[in-house]
Parts: structure tokens; C-alpha cells; sequence
């Protein structure tokens, strides 16, 4: 496999277009974690919003719940990823996260929709985790977890015993900043992406052998996840990346020459810094995805390239390469929001349209989708 290391081609137009859709902002309690997630926590038929310590009750989210204190080093909290999944198969979402302090990997227990703190049950001392990632690496239906760690591990839920299998997926690979998961070569299995190279799936992820590709070396400190995506439609998956730590946001272009897939850097945005979380979602409805993402605040508490510019939230409209960018917020801290390390993009309000939660260290953040302007 080679890279060319080219940038062909800059986004269409480095400048803010006119959103096509109106969204209305909301500040979502004081809190300032950097993960959230939405789901039904205690079963009353509305969405609520999970953050940190506290949920947030629907459809108003103005009655708050705390649920359990979180390790703080400086500003950063223990809390890396939100995800909510029903481990003990009670019918109630618990919590699965992770964080770089604590060292492992865990899920909170949700004391069936009743008030108090959630037990914490601890999966496996992992190690420091730059972030979970959940995907459906087994095609089962139900995601695995995947902290970035190295080695490559995949925790693979057993509901009936309410616990996790360990898979040890692969020993070499892994590990430093940045973790994608897609079908890379078109053979049908899903891969799994990292900044400086790619594990080739077997049929059976969990039995099969991984094949380690350590030729793909990406920007450093990529974003989390990298995006598998067919960004110009020819057939072959492209990468999209953001640099987490630095200035740019970034697609690598699939091409095969000659029997070798080459790997083209383009750029799509050269002036924004720290896109640490990217998300892939419809939020126009026209049967194509956009591009979600946006800075996240004192990522290395403001020693980044950029680390003190302002805050923003972005879509980028993909146009089959050809980005184009559309900003929901700018500014400074204390009037906009970035991207935080786990966002979370569902249909809030039930009007239809896709909103965004936005965590970070500049508070919690609700982006109403309101349909396209007038």
C-alpha cells in the first residue's frame, strides 16, 4: 500500500456558506464533561440526555440527576465515551465509558429509572483509553466495545450473564490516537483503521486472524474515529480525519495502482483546529450523509496549535468530494460550542429532523434541527 502524500484539491469554498437549515441552541445544564448520549433513561417515553455525572430528564431537560462523581485531573474528567447499552437485560440502558486517568474500562448500572447513584462495575483494567469506540464488528446486530488501547481489544457483551467477553483481536497495531472501522479493501469484512496502518479482517473476527498493513500512515493525532466513507462514490473506501491536536481536517482518497491501494491527501478545511470527534449523518434528509464535527475545547488545555481560537460547530455538506462547510456556532468560550470528545446526533425533539448534543469543557449543549430556513 503507498500514500500519496498530495493535497489535490481544497474544499470548495474555505469560506461559510449560508446554512440551508435552521437550528436552535440550547445550554443543557452547567456541566462540563465531554461526553453525552441520548436515550430513554428512565423509561417515561421521553429522550433524555446523559452527561458526566448527571442526566437530564425530556423533553425539557430542565430537571437534573446525578448518577455518580467522576475522577477530575485539572479540567479533564474520567469519561471518555457515554454509550448507552443494556448490559444486564433489565430493559434499562446502563452506561459504558472509559478514560485515560482511571485506566479501564466500565458501565454504570441504571438502577431501573429510580434516583440515586448508579452502581460501577469495572469491565477490565485496560489500561489509559483515548476513547471507546462501539461497533458491530460480528454483524450480530449488537455493537462491541473497542477502547483505544493496544493491544487491539474488542469486549463483546454477553447479555444473559450480563457480562463481557475479552478479545485479544490483534497484538500489533493499536494503540496512539485514532480508530476506524469499515470495509477498506471491498471484500466484505469490516477492517479496522488506525493513524499509522490497517488490521485486514478475517470471516470470523473473533477466531480468524487479523492481518496487520503498517503502511498506512495518516496525519498524527487523528481523530476519534477515523471515518470509513466512499467520499467520491467510485466504489472504494476513503478515509476522512481530523487532526485532534493540531490545525486541518483531512480525506484520503482509495485508489489501486498497479495491485497497490494509494492513499491521495486531500484537504477540507485548513483553519479549523482540534476536530477530535467526527460523525457521519443525514441531517437534511436528502438520502445522503454530512459530515458532523466541530473543535474541541482545551483538548490539551489550550497547548494545541489553535488551542485558544474560538469555539465551532460544523456540518460539511460531502458532495462527492467537493466540501463544503456550513457553521452552526462561532465564537468565543461562553457564547458558542465546539464538538467536545463524544457527540451525540438523534432525533431529539421527535419533530423529524436530527439534532446534535455537544459535549466539551465549555458546557452541554443542544442543537435543535429545525428543517430547512423559511
Amino acid at each position: 500500500m503507498v500514500l500519496a502524500l498530495i493535497a489535490l484539491s481544497w474544499a470548495t469554498s474555505q469560506a461559510d456558506l449560508e446554512a440551508p437549515l435552521a437550528f436552535e441552541r440550547q445550554r443543557i445544564g452547567t456541566a462540563t464533561f465531554e461526553a453525552a448520549s441520548v436515550f430513554d433513561v428512565d423509561r417515561d417515553g421521553h429522550l433524555d440526555i446523559l452527561s458526566g455525572e448527571y442526566w437530564y430528564a425530556g423533553p425539557d431537560f430542565e430537571e437534573v440527576h446525578k448518577i455518580t462523581e467522576i475522577m477530575a485531573v485539572e479540567d479533564y474528567y474520567d469519561d471518555f465515551s457515554d454509550y448507552p447499552m443494556d448490559v444486564n437485560g433489565d430493559g434499562y440502558k446502563d452506561i459504558v465509558t472509559g478514560g485515560w486517568w482511571g485506566g479501564n474500562l466500565r458501565w454504570l448500572e441504571n438502577p431501573a429509572g429510580e434516583d440515586g447513584e448508579w452502581t460501577i462495575h469495572v469491565i477490565d483494567e485496560s489500561g489509559p483509553i483515548e476513547r471507546c469506540c462501539f461497533y458491530d464488528i460480528d454483524g450480530d446486530g449488537d455493537v462491541e466495545v473497542f477502547p483505544v488501547t493496544a493491544p487491539v481489544l474488542a469486549y463483546e457483551l454477553d447479555r444473559s450473564k450480563g457480562e463481557f467477553i475479552k478479545h485479544v483481536l490483534a497484538e500489533e497495531g493499536g494503540g496512539g490516537h485514532g480508530i476506524g472501522f469499515g470495509d477498506l479493501n471491498g471484500d466484505g469484512n469490516p477492517d479496522i483503521v488506525f493513524a499509522h496502518g490497517w488490521l485486514e479482517a478475517p470471516d470470523d473476527p473473533f477466531a480468524g486472524e487479523w492481518t496487520w498493513h503498517p503502511d498506512l500512515p495518516l496525519i498524527p493525532s487523528t481523530s476519534v474515529p477515523i471515518l470509513v466513507h466512499d467520499v467520491n462514490e467510485d466504489g472504494l473506501a476513503d478515509l476522512i480525519v481530523g487532526a485532534a491536536h493540531d490545525y486541518g481536517l483531512y480525506w484520503y482518497e482509495q485508489s489501486v495502482e498497479d495491485g497497490e491501494r494509494v492513499f491521495t491527501q486531500h484537504v477540507i478545511d485548513a483553519d479549523r483546529s482540534q476536530y477530535h470527534d467526527l460523525m457521519l449523518a443525514d441531517l437534511d434528509k436528502d438520502g445522503e450523509v454530512e459530515l458532523v464535527t466541530g473543535k474541541r475545547y482545551r483538548a490539551h488545555q489550550g497547548h494545541d496549535p489553535g488551542g485558544l481560537d474560538p469555539l465551532g460547530l460544523y456540518y460539511f455538506e460531502i458532495g462527492g468530494g467537493d466540501f463544503e462547510r456550513y457553521t452552526l456556532d462561532y465564537g468565543p468560550v461562553g457564547e458558542a460550542s465546539g464538538a467536545g470528545i463524544y457527540m451525540w446526533i438523534e432525533d431529539v425533539d421527535g419533530n423529524g429532523w436530527p439534532d446534535i448534543v455537544a459535549p466539551g469543557k465549555e458546557g452541554l449543549y443542544l442543537f435543535k434541527n429545525l428543517g430547512p430556513v423559511g
